[in-house]
């Protein structure tokens, strides 16, 4: 499957298949899925000189087969293991100058394609030992926040920063299929299996996407289909009054449940493996079963009945809080809002609703500690959601790897050092991000955005994955095959721009997971007092004596209390609270002196002159790379550094002179501050 014209292949460019199509390859299977391989094999093989062929004699290079077929070679026989390998697992090994993939079912045989092409030559050198490859992972999902409608102020897609939507345009469908197939075949190679198109804001347009503009879904899903990948649909709660003209959605009335069964029963004949409902209800404006008396468990639990004869489930988002609180009032926090609402209900949802909790409990800030309603819920389906959007982390006009951000949230242990962590939680279930993509010839507007995307997929497969690890993946499937210079130099100064650019860019932003400071609205640069007297619950309580916000129980909001020991104990302790998180939890004077030596008033001086250093750092490198990467991709890149570069000293310059002034504290190191 050739990429449109005009768009960047990213992760799949020709050039990374040339290894498997330079040599002969048997496709031994069945099924949608099996033609897809086959297809991508044929399609390499007719660039690079080699051969396919779906039965006959020897000699192969390589098998990718089913352990159904009925006549495996004999290589392939003596690789197939005695117990099952799963829905979408493979073994890959390498015998007698054979490499082998086999898979049980023909998802399974996608993806171990997809390692193939990842491995390139490396794929056909030496015995390889058969290997078990199966996702951590169930459902691996993208929710997109793309609009039918143009919204008035969010646009095409809310919280994009890559262009328009790649399905939607001014109310109606793109057309533009070739696009999507392109966009699926990335999401299958780096594993994903699910995708929302639209925005879990539902707005009038977008409600009839699940009634009399259904089509225009079952469209998308089947350009999904042969890559492994089923479609689900964000629905508005009150859809029975909105569409269907009944005179409440009251989730216990029982002329609601039949018109929900009904309006399930039609989508399903129309769009036979959908994959079920994603639902943001009674938040930020959104209709749900508040309006009524009821709680979140009688909402979900009546869009889980009419989805649970076909399989289906609901991913009914956590991210419910009070956007109307009186910000004199320090009692209410928005960082509890989740768990009050949720945890009391845990045991009440049926199995097949999915609770989908953001990976922080504020709104993807650059730092966050871990939701406690990830660990407090052990007898309801708990997905985690993260934002490969960069709303809050530079709008993809930064550079800003997450991959360390997410790991680090996967890697979080809420029982200790000797319990669980997040991953094990998420384990066999879900994870789900917020897509970044767009019709941006790059797909994400900034070209090193991509990575974001590829390394959700990675960590949905296996969340244990090294972040250094999956940004050479990237490199080595992105740009190196296609690269005529310096290889070496090419990946070192990508790994001297991305490898610490979260961290970079929490430098000259908000200091000690303090968050926010963003300009309202837009939230895109600084305005450290911009949601400081809204409604919002995002505040910072910076006085001329401190700053931070205090949720401990002692003297607080009582937030550490929703943490499981020890982390309850560490968060409240002052002495104990990690710097990093520190005016997250506490609020301090800025003398208070931090873990690391240094006064809060001075870490926030130097970490901001330290932040926009790297970012202009980042931007000498890569000017001096070039020639090793495509002009017109240099040029963007460049562009977006330089505008980086611009807004971190915007950053710097706002923030220390905010806190210079409310403490009159000058900076130890005598550096100008405006």
């Amino acid at each position: 499957m050739t990429t449109p014209d005009r768009v960047h292949p990213a992760w799949l460019p020709p050039e990374a298949f040339r290894a498997i199509g330079s040599r002969r390859t048997l496709v031994l299977g069945d099924g949608l899925l099996a033609e897809t391989v086959h297809d991508e094999v044929a399609q390499a093989s007719a660039r690079y000189g080699g051969s396919v062929r779906r039965a006959g004699d020897g000699p192969y290079d390589l098998v990718l087969a089913l352990t159904t077929a009925e006549a495996l070679p004999g290589v392939a026989g003596e690789v197939r293991p005695d117990s099952a390998i799963g829905d979408e697992g493979y073994v890959l090994a390498r015998r007698d100058g054979v490499t082998v993939v086999l898979a049980d079912e023909p998802a399974g045989l996608l993806y171990g394609l997809f390692h193939v092409v990842r491995l390139g030559e490396r794929a056909f050198a030496g015995e390889r030992p058969a290997e078990h490859h199966r996702p951590a992972v169930r459902r691996r999902m993208l929710d997109h926040w793309d609009n039918v409608d143009v919204h008035p102020v969010m646009g095409q897609v809310e919280r994009g920063y890559a262009g328009g939507s790649v399905f939607w345009r001014d109310g109606a469908p793109r057309g533009d299929l070739a696009r999507v197939r392109a966009y699926a075949r990335l999401l299958a190679a780096c594993g994903i299996n699910a995708i929302s198109v639209n925005n879990v804001n539902v707005h009038a347009t977008e409600a009839h996407l699940l009634t009399d503009r259904l089509g225009d879904v079952a469209a998308l899903a089947d350009v999904f289909r042969p890559y492994g990948i089923r479609v689900h649909l964000s629905v508005s709660f009150a859809s029975p009054v909105v569409v269907g003209g009944l005179p409440t959605s009251d989730p216990l009335d029982e002329d609601v449940r039949k018109w929900w069964a009904d309006v399930t029963g039609r989508v399903y004949d129309t769009i036979p493996d959908f994959g079920g409902y994603v639902v943001k209800a009674d938040s930020e404006g959104q209709p749900g079963p508040f309006a009524y008396g009821r709680d979140h468990a009688d909402g979900a639990n009546l869009l889980a009945e009419a989805l649970a004869p076909y399989g289906g489930v609901v991913h009914w988002r956590a991210f419910v809080y009070n956007h109307r609180q009186d910000w004199r009032d320090r009692s209410t926090d928005r960082a509890r809002a989740a768990y009050d609402h949720f945890a009391p209900l845990d045991g009440r949802f049926r199995d097949n609703v999915i609770l989908q909790v953001k990976h922080g409990p504020i709104d993807f800030q650059p730092r966050e500690p871990v939701s406690p309603v990830i660990a407090a819920m052990p007898a309801t389906r708990v997905a985690v959601e993260l934002q490969v959007t960069q709303e809050y982390t530079g709008q993809q006009r930064h550079v800003c790897y997450l991959a360390p951000m997410w790991r680090e949230v996967l890697g979080f242990r809420p029982w200790g050092a000797d319990g669980s962590d997040v991953a094990d939680l998420v384990g066999g279930g879900d994870l789900v991000a917020v897509s970044n993509i767009g019709d941006d010839p790059y797909w994400t507007g900034h070209p090193l955005a991509q990575a974001n995307l590829y390394a959700f997929g990675r960590l949905a497969w296996e969340p244990r994955l090294d972040p250094v690890a999956i940004l050479d993946e990237w490199i080595d499937l992105t740009f190196v095959p296609a690269a005529t210079g310096d290889t070496e130099r090419l990946r070192r100064t990508l790994h001297e721009i991305m490898d610490d650019s979260w961290r970079t860019y929490e430098r000259y932003t908000a200091p000690l997971g303090v968050g926010f400071m963003v300009r309202p609205g837009h939230h895109y640069g600084p305005d450290v007092d911009g949601y400081e007297y809204t409604p919002w619950g995002t505040y910072h309580f910076a006085d001329r004596d401190g700053v931070g916000v205090d949720r401990t129980r002692a003297t607080g909001t009582g937030f550490t209390g929703q943490y499981p020991p020890p982390w309850s104990e560490v968060y409240e302790s002052l002495a104990d609270c990690p710097d990093e998180l520190l005016l997250f939890f506490h609020h301090v004077p800025y003398g208070h002196v931090l873990r690391s030596g240094s006064t809060v008033i001075q870490h926030i001086y130097d970490t901001h002159f330290a932040g926009a250093e790297q970012a202009a750092e980042a931007g000498r490198r890569w000017e001096e790379a070039v020639g090793l990467f495509d002009p017109a991709l240099h040029a963007r890149v460049k562009d977006l550094l330089d505008e980086q570069v611009r807004c971190a000293e915007e950053w710097r310059d706002q923030i220390n002179a905010y806190f210079f002034r409310k403490s009159g504290v000058p900076d130890a190191r005598g550096r100008r501050i405006p």
